[in-house]
């Protein structure tokens, strides 16, 4: 990773927009990647994986809970971010191999940090997991870049149309070796086969070993969702649409997305594990509303009195997702006394001794969370401050 220049961090970040509508970095989406990521902080470090409000659970496995729009958003913003980061290349063809390079390079980069986390503390190689949220983003991250570079929008909206009906041809219609017709369980349909086939067990999602969340087929729609999120981007850059204007159609789209999303949920039902194509438009036409909204707010009225703490974990987005998935664990190697004397991590030490005896069990669970979110905030706030951005 890359620590960015006090002065490229204050041009890239601070400087405010001078018109709402001009193609310069939105503040609005720092901001609702920040608000994504807080989101994900917090449903990713409960005290007690026991207990747990509902809210802040995944669906069991058909439906929608607001932790299941978690992922979605992110991908969508990958993909609006990919929009304002390489259109200026874009339009320069001879540039496009050296471009090319980068986001291979940037994609590696993510893939190799998903690998470590997943690897860390035990580096057990022969049961590593292989696919996992970084690996999803990178490969998104990947096939979209390219995607831009070489299409045009209609192509893109072609595109994204195709992969969300072939999806649904692949698991509705095409037999599941082994087990017959095709069909939508957890551990026979066609994407738990291929995962088994290609990756074997061992290097599945460890709670299941038989099927995995981000699996290979389950990425092709996957990429429909940071599709979606370069379309809006390009909508959202047009420099002869009035920003209102602008506000008002992201709101249609978004609203007929979610509409189409909800009446494809009656065949093909939403969800994210299988990240089936109902579920990109219902998760994708949320992310484009919320993305209107804030833009509105943000970019347009200039009401960015409220913005600080989504905006510092915006800009350093992937550098806490990655130390957060490590520093529980770190904390965990740590060996204490317990109240009954025996040994006990540090982390589970700190979560017992002052949330556990103050609160019911459920509450303890959501303040540990809290505070996980607020520390992180405390560090992001210091680098923010010290102008020190980690990209990728």
């Amino acid at each position: 990773m890359q620590t960015v220049t006090q002065a490229a961090v204050h041009t890239t970040h601070t400087v405010p927009l001078v018109k709402a509508s001009q193609p310069g970095r939105l503040v609005s989406l720092d901001v609702f990647r920040g608000i994504t990521v807080m989101a994900m902080i917090l449903v990713n470090n409960p005290g007690d994986w026991g207990h747990i409000y509902a809210p802040l659970e995944h669906a069991h496995w058909h439906g929608c809970t607001p932790t299941d729009l978690i992922f979605p958003f992110f991908l969508f913003i990958v993909g609006v971010s990919l929009v304002y980061a390489l259109d200026g290349a874009r339009q320069q063809p001879a540039t496009h191999g050296r471009t090319m390079l980068r986001i291979l390079r940037r994609a590696a980069v993510l893939y190799g940090l998903g690998l470590f986390s997943a690897l860390f503390p035990a580096f057990d190689f022969s049961t590593v997991r292989i696919p996992g949220v970084l690996a999803r983003i990178a490969v998104v991250f990947l096939v979209c870049g390219v995607v831009f570079l070489k299409t045009n929008w209609r192509q893109q909206a072609g595109l994204l149309a195709f992969i969300l009906v072939l999806y649904n041809v692949l698991l509705q219609v095409v037999p599941v070796p082994g087990y017959g017709p095709a069909n939508l369980e957890a551990t026979t349909n066609l994407g738990a086969w291929l995962d088994r086939t290609v990756l074997g067990e061992n290097h599945l999602w460890k709670q299941s070993r038989t099927w995995d969340p981000e699996g290979i087929l389950g990425t092709l729609p996957a990429v429909g969702t940071g599709l979606l999120g370069m379309l809006t981007a390009r909508w959202l850059r047009q420099r002869t649409v009035e920003p209102a204007t602008k506000v008002a159609w992201l709101f249609v789209a978004g609203g007929a997305a979610v509409l189409l999303g909800l009446i494809w949920n009656g065949w093909f039902p939403i969800n994210k594990s299988l990240w089936t194509s109902s579920y990109v438009l219902y998760a994708g036409g949320l992310a484009a509303a919320a993305l209107a909204a804030l833009y509105w707010l943000c970019d347009v009225q200039g009401l960015r009195g409220w913005i600080k703490a989504p905006l510092v974990y915006g800009v350093n987005a992937i550098t806490v997702f990655f130390l957060s998935s490590l520093i529980p664990r770190l904390l965990n190697m740590i060996k204490v006394g317990g109240a009954d004397g025996q040994p006990q991590g540090l982390r589970d030490w700190l979560y017992h001794t002052f949330f556990v005896p103050y609160f019911s069990p459920i509450n303890a669970s959501l303040a540990g969370a809290i505070i996980c979110v607020l520390i992180w905030l405390g560090v992001l706030w210091v680098m923010y401050k010290k102008q020190i951005i980690i990209k990728v």
